[in-house]
């Protein structure tokens, strides 16, 4: 028994000892190498996660002097010999107590637990502005990245927390194989580019209209380190020809169609070239990967296309209705076997991509205001692209499953609608202001195309569950095939001869719900 009871002290002293060495070794390192003074935010689970990769050396330059949790069950303990100090509320205690004794704190590091509504990240965050802090985020490990800190965005602070993924299923969907992504410069495409590479596709084709565009985008995969064979080419997906042309010489397995004219009031003013780019495109493009052997296309859709009010839903619902045709008559023609799908994702307003309203709201908060919105009352659904797109993937796994080939029309859950004013107010109190008082909010008045509120699922088609976290389907009616020629023919007619009228009855014709719903 004294045998036994020497053996487990050895074997504890032995661990203990190693693990006090290790940390006494990070607190030496911290100290020699100039690293700030940090106190980590968040739960104690999280906070472990960060100290390992502190001891590890992942993460360098920071030197944990206490953990402050919002969950009261963690106050009081030590975390890898790191004391939590008590609750987020307690921040500016903490900080001047540690002045007070000669060892400011610097830097606060948030964890995902620190963006949890109950945190407050908001008040976190302008405590740390007022008090000349520097904030670091430490993003989801859920996808088995190595541990790296960020800065903290805005955009982290205006969403629900993220749906959480199956990154293995989206590994099975693109690894070995090849992918083309058309308008892979664009924010939706380079992001699908990004995942895809890194999922572990054998080999992709970006086809992109805009030259920098291009550029940019090989240039980020190449420097991303990817295992893939990427290669870019220019293109207009208004092209038939090249676009027929360069999937059969790829022979894609997967298409990703990103490309698209996607702004509303130059939609509106510029109506025929959204017709030319998205309806017409997104057939060159489906018809084009048929006839290459693809197994999927995955188009990338809008919310804008429930019940349309705008150039831009009525021209992606028209090319969702020429997908769900395509897929339908595949499908019959199959008799049962596997066959190519053809499926459409909806899905809101993307936070940070090229337009939208973050990045327009920072440039002017920098540059002092105004910040304008276009009304009071207006709502809209956000999601960030890393989530949008990982969505996407898994909405297109689902669609070559045998499960459901009845569905081809996908919605992502974008949560509770933000209001944009509100969303306004915010941005201008986390750069430090007021809003009315330090900046001006300016209300421009509604254009066209748009309405107050964005919708989800129309009238006659409610939300379909198909058992997959974040995503659901819907089921809008689905004209046949010959009677989508027939629109097409009318429709290439009519823009020869610049006809607006004849474009607005043909496309009223086929989506007749155009305009129904300006509201």
């Amino acid at each position: 028994v004294l045998y036994w009871f020497l053996q487990i002290f050895a074997l504890s002293a032995l661990r203990f000892g190693y693990r006090y060495f290790r940390y006494t070794r990070v607190r030496r390192h911290a100290r020699t190498e100039g690293a700030s003074a940090t106190l980590l935010i968040g739960r104690a689970a999280d906070a472990e996660v960060l100290l390992r990769a502190i001891e590890s050396g992942a993460v360098k330059q920071l030197w944990p002097v206490g953990v402050l949790s919002p969950s009261v069950a963690d106050r009081g303990q030590s975390i890898r010999n790191v004391p939590v100090l008590g609750g987020i509320d307690d921040v500016e205690d903490v900080i001047r107590d540690y002045a007070g004794r000669g060892k400011p704190i610097a830097r606060l590091v948030m964890t995902p637990s620190a963006f949890e509504p109950e945190a407050h990240p908001e008040a976190v965050l302008m405590r740390a502005k007022r008090l000349g802090l520097f904030v670091s985020r430490l993003p989801s490990l859920e996808s088995g990245d190595v541990p790296r800190l960020t800065n903290v965005a805005v955009e982290d602070l205006l969403l629900r927390p993220s749906e959480k993924i199956d990154y293995a299923r989206l590994e099975t969907l693109v690894k070995g194989k090849a992918v083309i992504v058309t308008g892979g410069g664009g924010s939706i495409g380079s992001e699908i580019c990004d995942r895809v590479a890194t999922f572990g596709a054998a080999r992709l084709l970006v086809i992109e209209h805009s030259e920098p565009a291009l550029y940019a985008v090989t240039e980020a995969l190449a420097a991303h380190g990817t295992n893939a064979v990427i290669e870019g080419r220019i293109a207009d997906i208004r092209d038939r020809d090249r676009i027929m042309n360069l999937m059969r010489e790829f022979k894609p397995d997967i298409v990703f169609h990103a490309a698209a004219l996607k702004h509303v009031p130059i939609l509106e003013r510029d109506w025929s070239e959204g017709v030319k780019t998205n309806i017409f495109g997104s057939v060159n493009v489906a018809d084009a990967a048929r006839a290459a052997g693809a197994t999927a296309m995955v188009m990338i859709s809008t919310d804008k296309a429930i019940e349309p009010v705008s150039m831009l839903g009525l021209t992606k619902r028209f090319a969702e209705m020429y997908c769900q045709a395509l897929d339908h008559d595949l499908m019959t023609q199959s008799a049962g076997k596997p066959h190519m799908r053809l499926i459409s994702v909806r899905f809101g307003n993307v936070l940070a991509s090229n337009g939208s309203v973050v990045p327009k709201f920072k440039a002017q908060i920098e540059a002092g205001g105004p910040v304008t919105v276009t009304h009071p009352d207006m709502v809209r659904y956000f999601m960030t692209i890393r989530e949008a797109c990982d969505l996407v993937l898994t909405a297109a796994t689902h669609a070559l499953t045998p499960a459901r080939p009845d569905v081809s029309v996908y919605v992502l859950n974008m949560g509770q609608p933000v209001k944009i004013v509100e969303m306004a107010e915010r941005m201008i109190r986390l750069s430090g202001l007021e809003p009315g008082i330090d900046i001006e909010v300016v209300f421009t008045g509604m254009r066209p195309g748009e309405r107050l509120n964005e919708i989800l699922f129309a009238s006659e088609e409610p939300p379909l569950e198909i058992g997959v976290a974040g995503i659901m389907a819907a089921k809008p009616n689905e004209p046949p095939m010959p009677t989508l020629r027939k629109w097409l023919a009318a429709l290439e007619d009519a823009i020869a001869r610049d006809d607006r009228s004849t474009i607005r009855a043909v496309l009223k014709d086929a989506v007749p719900e155009f305009g129904s719903n300006a509201a």
